[in-house]
């Protein structure tokens, strides 16, 4: 049973940074994509970047572009969020979802990480 968990979520003052993990266990397959949302699961949720099973990054948002760096350690199946220069704006749930190919949507869902910008 695919298993797709984030963490790293918390209170940080506008200019700070944090690095959200999406950590995916049972997965069937050995390449596959990482998307990361905002406000909601599933296609209600706002895109933000997602990395594909080549690691080909694809940023969805702006706003974000410069700031978040997204990556993938292979060997612990788990991709990063890094997000560096955090603004008020950027508060919100996070979630990343698995999938064959960006952005991801139609995939595996984790149960977010809740990140909170503000001082």
């Amino acid at each position: 049973q695919v298993q797709v968990v984030e963490s790293g979520g918390g209170l940080v003052q506008p200019g700070g940074s944090l690095r959200l993990s999406c950590a995916v266990s049972g997965s069937p397959w050995n390449y596959y994509a990482i998307g990361w949302f905002r406000g909601a699961p599933g296609k209600q949720g706002v895109r933000v970047v997602c990395i594909d099973p080549a690691d080909r990054v694809a940023y969805y948002s702006e706003s974000v572009k410069g700031r978040f760096t997204i990556s993938r350690d292979k060997p612990r199946n788990t991709v990063y969020l890094q997000m560096d220069n955090l603004r008020p704006e950027d508060s919100d749930v996070y979630y990343c979802s698995m999938a064959l190919a960006c952005p991801a949507e139609a995939g595996s869902w984790g149960q977010g990480t809740r990140v909170i910008v503000s001082s």
